[in-house]
Formats: C-alpha cells, structure tokens, sequence
C-alpha cells in the first residue's frame, strides 16, 4: 500500500475576506475564473458534477462549464446519459471548481434545468465537426462491446453526413444550474483555510465565513 500520511502542501498565496468579496456571488465566481484563465489554470472551466437520482447513489464526473449567466451555469451532454436520467429524477445537483494553481476552489449547489433547444443549437453549431459527429456517435453511459463499435458508428455518421450540414441530435442539448449556494474556498497555512459562504434566502444573498 502507498503511505500517503506525509503528502501535505502549505497554502502561503493569498487570504479572502468578508470585507474583500463582492456582494453577488456571481460578480465573485467571474472575478475567479477570469483570474484562473490569467494564470493559465489548465482546463480552468472543468468542474465536477454530482447528481444524486431516485436510487439515492450519488454519482460526480467532470464536465465543462460552457457559459456564465446572471442567472447561473450552463453545461452540455447527451439527454440519455446517466446524469441526464439523474437530473431528471432529481434536479438538485452540485458543482465543484478546483484551481490548485491558485490554491483555490469552489462549490456550489442548486437546480438544473434544460435550456430551450434554440440555445442548443447555437452552441452545437459552434463546434468542431467532429464534435458534432461525435454527438450522433455515442451511446453515453450504454454498454458498449469494444472501442471498434463505437468508431463503426462515427464511421456510418461521417458517411451519412458527409458534405451535409451536422445538425443537433434531438438526445443532445444544454443544462443550466441555478445556484442556491456558493462556497469560495482559499487555502491558508496549517489547514485554517478561508471559506466564504453565500447562501440565497428570499431572493437575497447572505454572506458568511464558516470554520474550515
């Protein structure tokens, strides 16, 4: 077994205070990501994505943040997957930022609901080719027999589509998470790491610092 017991790192960059934050949580998440993309934070719109379905088995994988709206996060995936048949049992969701570049990271929590298909596909139409082949192309969290099925279907979807227009699968579109909750995370020395909570109540953002 590795012994990890004397893996430890101080936290020396920076402090966060209440009196430093911005009084909405969502001035203060572009303030951090904009920072993150300044240091050249690889991936810094990678967040992990917990879901919890009727099954109560919670569930995370990474995804990617593809837009910040006043009104929250916005993400894409296959509406078949198993996040998708989560979200849709139980739209309560959570999201995490790690940016340890910047000894920083940040969780939020809140509802997900689907954006109306037109905005699905202006961002479809906004990727790559094989991008959007890839979208036709796998069958997300099915079972599949090997890595040469998969590549049969792209193959068939290249030839079906091949000098035409890649339009967006009906099964494919965006998310968008609307925060409740907003934790901004900054490591400190000796594990006494600033966590600056905003919690909504009745339309309102409360902020507090809460222990680490």
């Amino acid at each position: 077994m590795i012994d990890l017991f004397d893996l430890r790192e101080e936290f020396l960059q920076k402090t966060l205070n209440e009196s430093d934050v911005l009084l909405n949580p969502m001035d203060q998440f572009e303030l951090w990501m904009n920072e993150a993309i300044e240091a050249m934070v690889k991936e810094p719109n990678a967040m992990n994505l917990a879901t919890v379905g009727t099954d109560l088995r919670p569930t995370s994988r990474i995804v990617l943040l593809k837009q910040i709206r006043r009104d929250g996060f916005v993400f894409f995936t296959n509406y078949e997957s198993k996040k998708a048949e989560q979200l849709t049992e139980n739209p309560n969701c959570a999201l995490n930022f790690v940016w340890l570049e910047l000894e920083r990271q940040i969780r939020i929590e809140g509802r997900a609901e689907k954006i109306p298909g037109v905005e699905s596909d202006l961002y479809f139409e906004s990727r790559p080719s094989n991008s959007r082949l890839g979208a036709w192309a796998s069958p997300q969290s099915k079972i599949i027999p090997d890595r040469k099925y998969l590549e049969h279907l792209l193959n068939d979807f290249n030839r079906e589509f091949d000098g035409k227009e890649i339009p967006r699968p009906d099964n494919w579109g965006g998310y968008i998470v609307k925060p409740i909750l907003f934790e901004f995370w900054q490591g400190r020395a000796s594990r006494l790491h600033d966590r600056i909570q905003y919690k909504k109540i009745n339309s309102e953002w409360i902020i507090n610092r809460i222990a680490p």
